[in-house]
């Protein structure tokens, strides 16, 4: 995927090695921007030797840049590892650093690993090498697992960028003991095997994918604290409880459902509550739909053949919510209606059912074939009419006889 910075043509080549600068590292997952790169840093200030290094997916560490070492967005660098050495790419360098260390609360003075230098060619190939055989290894690293009857799900596969160590991660909802898969991943791979068990918001992270609303997921382009989701964010907002909507990918509730929640509880203060029951001269009467921002609330008979609901303000059911109180019945819905609103979208009932019913195309359907086979017939002309009596008859073409043709 690409981005609108790619059309610039300033600047020093960037993570996606295009021939102009681009404004992020890259088109990765949790790309970064670096608002601060156009500003002079001041002279009484030192600068900041740490760098962070992206590796596969969206795996991301601090380094400490110990030889200073003039490193910018989009080299290939390698750094330390246990054991041996790691290959990735600088997605943050400079000032930016600062912000990011302070944001994940890491503290500059702790012991960071080093950045040994940049990657040669040789180390460029080894890490590529690698790379291109990790989705070979994941399927039969899930065979495997699924032979010794594991519970589990391999996700993903990291190889280290000298190809010593490999990394798999896995989702499970119970334990595992995976010490025999160990011994047997060891013997396949021949490599220091690392078992590392994620979430299912952490695979679909890795994973990556394309969203309901049509947009990449949250998860996998900038989201990183993933907070506790409840059923109560969709009420709040009038959503239907629907797994198959209000689910992400991963299988638990979609992030977004939070993104909105304080502007919807800030505009129910003012609502009454959802199970209200008004007594009217027409019978007892319900809530039956609320509208948050246009502050509407819809109310309808509960005992009674009528199905309409009725419009009103929030503020003119309050007043009736007081009124009853006061022991006062409030009139029935009709008159109400006729005294507060005086438009037709005041009404929704038997007439939204009509529309709804499965038959209201079959007429139509109809109506369109009539006027097709109308079409299709041909006018009579004029000496047609005149024999219009007679009954025409199409002469029969004569078959040539065989014993003729014979001869």
């Amino acid at each position: 995927m690409t981005c609108s910075g790619c059309n610039t043509s300033q600047g020093l080549p960037k993570g996606c090695k295009n021939n102009g600068g681009c404004g992020t590292d890259g088109c990765d997952k949790l790309s970064v921007f670096d608002w601060l790169s156009n500003m002079h840093q001041p002279a009484e200030e030192l600068v900041c030797h740490i760098v962070e290094i992206r590796f596969k997916n969206e795996r991301k560490e601090f380094y400490n840049n110990i030889d200073r070492l003039p490193l910018k967005v989009g080299d290939i660098v390698a750094v330390e590892a246990n054991p041996g050495h790691d290959v990735g790419m600088v997605s943050m360098a400079g000032e930016l650093v600062k912000a990011q260390l302070k944001h994940k609360k890491v503290n500059q003075t702790e012991d960071l690993p080093k950045v040994y230098r940049f990657a040669n060619q040789k180390d460029i190939d080894v890490w590529q090498e690698c790379r291109e055989k990790e989705h070979a290894i994941m399927i039969e690293a899930r065979r495997i697992s699924r032979g010794i009857g594991l519970e589990m799900k391999i996700s993903d596969v990291e190889y280290q960028g000298d190809g010593t160590k490999a990394t798999f991660y896995y989702t499970s909802e119970n334990r595992v003991d995976f010490r025999q898969l160990i011994r047997e991943f060891a013997t396949a791979f021949k490599c220091r095997i690392e078992m590392r068990q994620i979430g299912y918001r952490q695979e679909a992270a890795k994973l990556g994918g394309i969203g309901s609303c049509g947009r990449e997921l949250c998860c996998s382009t900038w989201l990183t604290d993933f907070r506790s989701v409840s059923t109560a964010a969709a009420r709040y907002q009038q959503l239907s409880i629907n797994p198959q909507k209000i689910a992400g990918q991963c299988g638990k509730l979609k992030c977004c459902l939070n993104y909105e929640l304080d502007s919807y509880l800030d505009a129910l203060k003012d609502f009454p509550k959802h199970d209200i029951v008004l007594k009217s001269k027409g019978g007892e009467v319900s809530c039956a739909k609320i509208d948050v921002f246009k502050r509407e609330i819809w109310l309808s008979y509960i005992k009674s053949d009528n199905v309409t609901w009725y419009k009103f303000s929030v503020e003119q059911v309050n007043e009736f919510l007081a009124q009853n109180k006061r022991g006062e019945a409030i009139e029935s819905l009709e008159d109400l209606n006729k005294q507060f609103n005086q438009t037709e979208d005041s009404l929704f009932g038997t007439g939204l059912l009509e529309e709804n019913e499965l038959n209201r195309f079959e007429e139509k359907k109809n109506r369109r074939r009539r006027n097709k086979n109308k079409g299709n017939q041909q006018q009579p002309n004029n000496n047609n009419k005149k024999n219009s009596g007679k009954k025409n008859f199409r002469k029969k073409r004569r078959k040539p006889n065989q014993n003729k043709n014979e001869n």
